[in-house]
């Protein structure tokens, strides 16, 4: 394993090398800091749970290597160079992923198959089916070229960690994405045939898959949120906004124009807004006409969701008008 440079905060830039004559780590330094806790084998544990943060990002491009090697001044980037035919050498990178993790975006892992992409280790210099390299703002520093123990790893990455914090490199990654995540389950195929008709606006095919869904299952919840969405989209595709809003004005009473301006509001976000209109429509109704405006904001109810608190409010303000 070779000796960690003292980085300097005003490097020249990403990928530039260091200075010929580089400082040794300093003595504070030598005793590096437990990332996580440890597993059997020595790799850091991962929290329980799924769909935890994952600080590792898979490079291709001369591009995405530049990318990364920028961040570097905002905090430490380690390069993680494999051979993706080497079986040790994949191992230990998906190690260091664990520990990298556990730091909790203090560090940042980029990793490249210099099978798939020779250019970056090029760039690196990489001649090894495994090479590890520190970037701290903008200066590479080697780590290891060879499969080393996760406790060699948790040492050196802890010693990277003083060194960034020396020379004020201590900004905070975002996680590039998400690691253990559930898949996401296909949709059944009308829930799908109908997701496909609306992307097309094809409202009526849409609709009709819906239905045929609730025919089969009458019990199929989401195929009947999926019908009142579809229903309101339907409305307010071609509704001349500013026309609707001016109806509804000259008209207060009409049950028509209340109606497509709840729809109006709903579908752009004012919900409130929509159920007080349909509520005060519901009260000043006809007897006849108030079946309709119920029903209209049932499914108005179901197309914002049930949980949701101004669901909950107008349909308790509802049952107190019915009764």
């Amino acid at each position: 394993m070779t000796t960690i440079p003292e980085p300097h905060p005003a490097a020249s830039g990403p990928g530039t090398p260091a200075a010929a004559e580089e400082p040794q780590i300093p003595a504070s330094a030598r005793r590096a800091p437990d990332l996580a806790q440890r597993t059997q084998d020595g790799a850091a544990a991962p929290e329980q749970g799924q769909g935890q943060p994952s600080y590792r990002a898979e490079i291709t491009t001369g591009e995405q290597f530049q990318q990364y090697a920028q961040l570097s001044g905002q905090g430490p980037v380690i390069f993680a160079l494999y051979r993706g035919s080497d079986a040790a050498a994949m191992r230990n990178v998906e190690q260091l992923e664990q520990l990298i993790d556990s730091a909790q975006g203090r560090l940042l892992l980029a990793a490249a198959d210099i099978e798939q992409s020779p250019e970056i280790a090029q760039a690196l210099q990489a001649a090894t089916s495994l090479t590890a390299i520190a970037m701290l703002g903008g200066r590479p520093a080697p780590l290891f070229d060879q499969p080393v123990s996760p406790e060699q790893m948790q040492s050196v990455l802890g010693q990277v960690l003083q060194l960034a914090q020396q020379a004020q490199l201590t900004g905070s990654f975002e996680p590039v994405g998400t690691k253990g995540a559930p898949a996401e389950k296909p949709l059944p195929p009308l829930h799908q045939k109908a997701q496909d008709a609306l992307a097309e606006q094809d409202y009526d095919g849409a609709r009709a898959a819906y239905e045929q869904a609730l025919s089969e299952q009458p019990g199929d919840r989401e195929a009947k949120l999926g019908l009142a969405r579809v229903g309101l989209l339907a409305r307010v595709a071609d509704a001349d906004a500013q026309a609707v809003r001016q109806r509804a004005a000259e008209a207060p009473q009409e049950v028509d124009a209340q109606l497509a301006v709840g729809d109006l509001d709903v579908a752009g976000g004012h919900v409130e807004d929509a159920f007080a209109r349909l509520l005060k429509l519901f009260t000043a109704a006809s007897p006849e006409e108030k079946s309709r405006v119920r029903e209209r904001m049932l499914e108005l109810f179901d197309v914002v969701g049930a949980e949701d608190p101004r669901v909950v409010s107008a349909r308790a303000a509802l049952m107190r008008a019915l009764f």
